[in-house]
């Protein structure tokens, strides 16, 4: 097998396999060559030898184990954050395995690498008060404030996912009758979501301030380019610090564009919305994705355990009534 072998197999996984055969988003690509990067290099400094001088044989159980472990330890990714990468590793060498069936026991090895299981937390949220109090933190008086506000005000009300909200271009959103935003979501599935009429005003005045035209990015940087994922991370992070010197639930608290969808499923549940409906507004591939809302939810359990409350009992939940009972229930 010659030096070029894994090069020349990487190529063609990236052009032939995942661009024309599969025409995987630009997102799996993107993340798949994210990975390679990563384990290129890993395995450079590993061996001594640069990239282009790899084989396919040296990327074997061992080193890929290695490499797992390194994105753990040194690069504090999680344990799901790792599962994908050895997806994106366990996709390339079921390509190596048809073209090259002479390395199928090298790739069999590797395929059997198994998933890493980790514990699954309760998604988290914000709650009417701290949406209200991160709405009202970006300075209106600016014009980045009046961006980062129109582009709160959306993200909160449609829980478009954070590459949906930076993808948006100004033809995607449509005022007046019938008022909605239209994106291109995960899996290629182009939905549209409707807005509310506080909503499209503030939008609409955001538009005339904006201008530009129809193909330009809807929330532009300063500079009128696209917003990246990392910005629009900054703007929420930036927003949730002013928001927690009025809102004190709020301090030391994680939020992230995620968290903003979530808060949009939680707070459509906690008006009725029924699940199914839930799914389709968020772009769920299944309902059984949304259960994760109901699984957090503690109002409906709550309501729940009043409903199988004893007669002569009154509802509630146990609230200690003295400081050494609360020390105690704490521990």
């Amino acid at each position: 097998m010659t030096s070029m072998t894994l090069a020349v197999l990487l190529q063609h996984f990236f052009t032939e396999r995942l661009c024309t055969q599969m025409q995987a988003s630009p997102h799996t690509i993107a993340g798949y060559r994210d990975t390679f990067r990563l384990l290129l290099r890993f395995a450079s400094a590993e061996l001594g030898r640069p990239p282009t001088r790899l084989a396919v044989e040296d990327l074997d159980v061992e080193l890929i184990g290695n490499f797992l472990t390194h994105i753990e330890t040194t690069r504090s990714n999680s344990a799901r954050s790792r599962n994908t990468r050895l997806a994106a590793i366990r996709s390339f060498f079921r390509y190596v395995a048809l073209s090259e069936p002479a390395l199928i026991l090298h790739c069999q090895k590797i395929l059997a690498m198994p998933s890493k299981r980790y514990d699954r937390r309760a998604v988290a949220f914000l709650d009417r008060a701290e949406m209200e109090a991160l709405l009202a933190a970006p300075d209106r008086s600016t014009w980045t404030g009046r961006r980062d506000h129109a582009l709160l005000l959306l993200a909160l009300q449609t829980g478009l996912r954070a590459s949906e909200i930076v993808g948006l271009i100004r033809c995607d959103l449509v005022t007046g009758a019938g008022a909605h935003v239209r994106c291109n979501g995960k899996g290629r599935k182009e939905r549209s979501t409707p807005l509310r009429r506080e909503t499209v005003t503030v939008l609409e005045a955001w538009l005339k301030e904006r201008g530009g035209g129809a193909g330009d990015p809807l929330f532009p940087t300063i500079r009128g380019g696209k917003l990246s994922r990392d910005a629009l991370e900054r703007i929420v992070r930036r927003h949730i610090l002013t928001a927690a010197k009025r809102c004190p639930s709020l301090v030391g608290k994680r939020v992230s564009p995620h968290v903003l969808r979530h808060s949009t499923a939680m707070d459509l549940l906690h008006h009725g919305v029924d699940q199914a409906v839930i799914a389709l507004w968020l772009g769920h591939e299944s309902v059984e994705t949304t259960q994760i809302y109901i699984h957090a939810d503690l109002r409906l359990k709550e309501r729940a355990l009043a409903r199988v409350t004893a007669p002569d009992v009154k509802p509630g939940r146990y609230r200690p009534d003295d400081q050494l009972l609360a020390f105690l229930e704490a521990l």
